[in-house]
């Protein structure tokens, strides 16, 4: 695709001139709607703000919102993302059918394009794409990185994606088949607290987007033998 993530400094600038346009036009935060009475509404669902109300968390809650939930990512949410090796991809269909994924690769595997858009790619080997096809139906996703070893810190990441082939084969990355676009929408903190601290394993010979049922893992939990209802009795 040849496009490079982008500078620290770029980054900045971009966020800066971002927010100058976004104040000039008077526009509701990144596609939020107004209220009657002009104001941009809260990041956060419905239910999460009935909920807050109903336990009495409205001011952590506010305050979380006011000074850890942004729009776009800032200088530090990149370098994070580029020395990220794992992330996990949520997704659901036009009904609502919830799927949670999982996605790895080496440092930089998800590229950040600008302040507002990332990529992340879909390497051979995934034959039921189950999470494109619910991109498909629902564009909305949700992506946490959790680093387990340095940093002990997570970050979340909700937007919009959608499905971009690749075209001609990558040759820094000779296994990616199509990428999953994410314009961001929020990012946020996930907190340490709870976040066991792993010590990193040697990684090396790990066959990125093989095709080896073995080093798939196999039937790994013997579910091939089990009945399942929409596979008719032989």
């Amino acid at each position: 695709m040849g496009v490079s993530p982008v500078t620290d400094a770029q980054v900045v600038g971009l966020i800066c001139l971002g927010l100058v346009s976004t104040v000039a036009a008077g526009l509701a935060w990144n596609g939020r709607h107004r209220s009657p009475a002009g104001q941009v509404e809260p990041p956060g669902s419905g239910g999460e703000h009935t909920l807050q109300r109903r336990y009495g968390s409205q001011d952590r809650a506010r305050r979380f919102y006011r000074q850890q939930v942004l729009d776009r990512l800032n200088e530090q949410m990149v370098s994070f993302i580029a020395r990220q090796e794992m992330a996990w991809i949520a997704t659901a269909d036009s009904h609502g059918e919830c799927d949670c994924s999982f996605r790895a690769g080496p440092p930089g595997f998800v590229q950040v394009l600008d302040a507002w858009t990332l990529r992340y790619p879909e390497y051979r080997g995934n034959g039921v794409m189950a999470s494109l096809g619910n991109i498909l139906e629902n564009p909305h996703v949700g992506l946490v990185f959790l680093d387990f070893d340095q940093e002990r810190i997570g970050l979340h990441i909700n937007g919009t994606a959608r499905i971009v082939e690749v075209g001609e084969r990558n040759g820094v990355r000779p296994r990616v088949e199509r990428w999953v676009e994410v314009r961001v929408q929020e990012a946020y903190i996930h907190c340490r607290k709870h976040l066991p601290h792993l010590v990193k394993a040697d990684g090396a010979g790990r066959a990125w987007g093989t095709d080896d049922a073995r080093a798939k893992g196999g039937d790994y939990f013997g579910a091939s033998c089990e009945s399942r209802s929409w596979v008719a009795d032989s």
